[in-house]
């Protein structure tokens, strides 16, 4: 592999782990500054020992990679934010009380059904200053007046903490936010919220001005209203107003990734300015020129697009290329790659943890280094299936360094990407000059009609030819058990297999074979844990109740008829299967009593009707019953009470407080989550 013989390679690797060690293991701020000193000292007394003889590098190399993972660390402590003396987080009652807060809004996020979402910036909290930032929902009955971004607002409320999945398996948004360094949700109604005249006219102000001119100035001309929602997320990377059935046609598809500006859009932007600048001469000062205004357009398209992580990471690298050009010498894209890297976690270590980053990443090293031995299979004469061979193997390259990720992640496999690609690739480069050209006229509201239309209609065949893709549903394999054990063994297996396809020899063909034989261990043991494992889980959904019982890989669902007719539509129980490997075995009635190892349950639903004799271990109350918990205490001497979703808030409390007094453990799962036992 020779991307590992560069020295740089080896630092960048070291250096990630530093990142990843002070991310989970958080040490003390003070031993890692202190580490970072120390590994500074010894690096410079070793260099200057080795300095006199040459056998001594080794020890300065080990001294070098300690000090990349000292830097690693103290890079993560700097950019968390929590560890900021200012930051909201330090103040000790700030999600048990109401405060004031003064925040001004930095970036608009996708709604839900129920709220309009924004990223905000804490300026003030109780008129003191603070620093952080939080997600900021504003509910959408109350929202009249449109917000824009660079508003400060002042908004009287509580802050709730990022809260853990409700139910098994699910996606974590708390860690998701807390990697994007948001620790806390602000809800609040639009007429509650106190604009200020004051307007934070930062760089996101201007980029959201910009967006909105050339948005607001297409749809005067009769843009409609999907199409530009389409070319908004193609063009400017957002992707908040586009419909959901078509965000899940790319995705079935094997195209979500057009939607998202990465190397193919920055690739095309730097050979657009590079034809616009032609005129402009050669020499000293007309070079300089083009490279400033090379590298101005590629930052203001990415700043425009928000920043996103796979928008740094092609920007960077193509800032590379360019200054490469400008030098007038060839550029190693290894190292692009790795000083992309290098630089961007230095900037944004958070981005590490990004799902968008590393897919960026991964797909681009593989169609680096697997492309070029795929393409050598078949070389054909004839330019145009030379292009097209191209975008297969470019296709393929990509999805095999991406296939195990996506699994983790995604669950799910688009059989037809290869035939996605080979389509809209080739509409793609038309389209993206075409939409450059319309949106930089529709900033100045000089677009002529024929030309947005144009694009318009362009947008309108690719997304019917996508959906007519993903409608061969059979082709898209759903609901994909895959873990982090899985994850890291298939990676060995790909690594080790292009290994051996690149340079065949007996070590590597060894290394591949043990590869094949760890991958297959770890299945089996996979298997043979699923296999052994028994849980009875209490889910938390609001207005139903539902209980599992998994005895090994099947799994008993126990709920009402809607439940058990819509089974396949019901994402909790997916989201459990899946992540237990496991399949459904049945679905059943919700009964009152339950035994399991040894375990006795009571259900006690609505009609609040329970035996008398019954002396259970737990009690599981649904659908808020009217009943005397004292008394039932006193009866059955249970050992743990849980109430789900279905209860009303004010009930469940009640219930809490005569626990307590009961002494006896109450498990809310609309507060703690699911309830599980085994």
């Amino acid at each position: 592999m020779k991307v590992l013989q560069f020295p740089l390679a080896r630092v960048t690797l070291v250096f990630i782990m530093g990142l990843i060690f002070a991310f989970y293991g958080k040490p003390n701020p003070y031993l890692v500054f202190l580490s970072l000193f120390a590994a500074a000292f010894l690096l410079s007394a070793v260099y200057f020992w080795c300095a006199k003889k040459s056998n001594r590098l080794p020890y300065f190399s080990f001294t070098v990679y300690f000090v990349a993972f000292g830097i690693g660390l103290s890079t993560q402590t700097i950019h968390t934010a929590t560890y900021q003396k200012n930051h909201f987080t330090q103040i000790s009652n700030i999600f048990e009380q109401t405060h004031t807060f003064t925040v001004v809004l930095k970036e608009k996020l996708k709604s839900t059904p129920f709220n309009h979402r924004f990223i905000a910036l804490v300026q003030k909290i109780d008129n003191n200053k603070s620093e952080g930032m939080l997600l900021l929902n504003i509910k959408k009955d109350s929202f009249r007046n449109e917000f824009i971004i660079g508003n400060q607002i002042h908004i009287q409320g509580s802050l709730n903490p990022n809260s853990a999945p409700k139910n098994p398996n699910q996606f974590n948004y708390s860690n998701y936010l807390k990697n994007k360094q948001i620790y806390g949700q602000l809800y609040a109604e639009a007429n509650n919220c106190s604009i200020s005249k004051y307007i934070q006219k930062d760089i996101w102000y201007y980029a959201a001005l910009v967006r909105t001119t050339i948005i607001t100035n297409l749809k005067k001309i009769g843009f409609h209203a999907k199409e530009l929602n389409v070319a908004v997320a193609l063009l400017l990377g957002q992707q908040q107003d586009i419909d959901p059935e078509i965000i899940e046609d790319y995705q079935f598809a094997g195209a979500v990734h057009i939607l998202s500006v990465s190397g193919l859009h920055i690739g095309l932007i730097l050979l657009f300015v590079t034809f616009v600048l032609k005129p402009i001469p050669n020499n000293k000062k007309g070079s300089v020129l083009k490279l400033i205004i090379t590298l101005s357009s590629l930052w203001l398209f990415g700043i425009l697009a928000g920043l996103a992580p796979s928008v740094v990471r092609s920007v960077t690298m193509f800032s590379f290329v360019a200054i490469g050009q400008h030098l007038r010498r060839s550029v190693n894209i290894y190292h692009t790659l790795l000083v992309s890297i290098l630089l961007i976690l230095l900037v944004q270590p958070s981005f590490l943890f990004d799902v968008g980053f590393q897919l960026s990443y991964l797909a681009l090293f593989f169609i680096l280094w697997f492309q070029p031995l795929v393409s050598r299979l078949w070389e054909p004469k004839n330019k145009i299936s030379n292009y097209f061979w191209d975008i297969l193997s470019v296709s393929f390259a990509a999805q095999i360094g991406t296939l195990p990720l996506s699994l983790y992640y995604f669950h799910q496999f688009p059989g037809l990407f290869f035939i996605t690609n080979l389509v809209i690739i080739p509409l793609i480069g038309c389209i993206m000059g075409l939409g450059v050209f319309v949106m930089v006229l529709a900033l100045f509201d000089q677009c002529p009609y024929f030309l947005s239309k144009a694009l318009e209609w362009s947008l309108f065949v690719t997304n019917q030819i996508i959906h007519a893709i993903a409608s061969f549903e059979q082709f898209i394999i759903k609901d994909i058990s895959f873990n982090f054990l899985l994850l890291v063994s298939s990676y060995v297996l790909i690594l080790t297999g292009i290994l051996w396809i690149e340079k065949r020899s007996f070590h590597r063909l060894l290394f591949f074979l043990l590869s094949i034989i760890l991958i297959q261990t770890t299945y089996l043991w996979t298997q043979w844990r699923v296999t052994n494992q028994q849980e009875w889980v209490v889910f938390n959904l609001k207005k139903t109740t539902m209980i599992t019982k998994r005895m090994g890989k099947d799994v008993t669902v126990y709920a009402n008829d809607s439940l058990q007719k819509n089974g396949s539509k019901n994402k909790p129980l997916n989201a459990y299967l899946v992540g237990n490997f496991s399949r459904l075995a049945a679905a059943k009635k919700m009964k009152n009593t339950f035994y399991f190892k040894g375990k006795r349950i009571l259900i006690i639903d609505s009609s609040g009707v329970y035996p008398m004799q019954h002396h259970p271990d737990i009690i599981v109350l649904t659908r808020s019953p009217h009943i005397n918990l004292d008394r039932i205490i006193q009866i059955s001497r249970p050992k743990e009470i849980i109430a789900d979703a279905s209860n009303y808030k004010s009930i469940q409390k009640l219930w809490e407080t005569t626990c307590i007094k009961a002494k006896i453990p109450f498990h809310s799962t609309d507060e703690k989550g699911f309830y599980i036992l085994n």
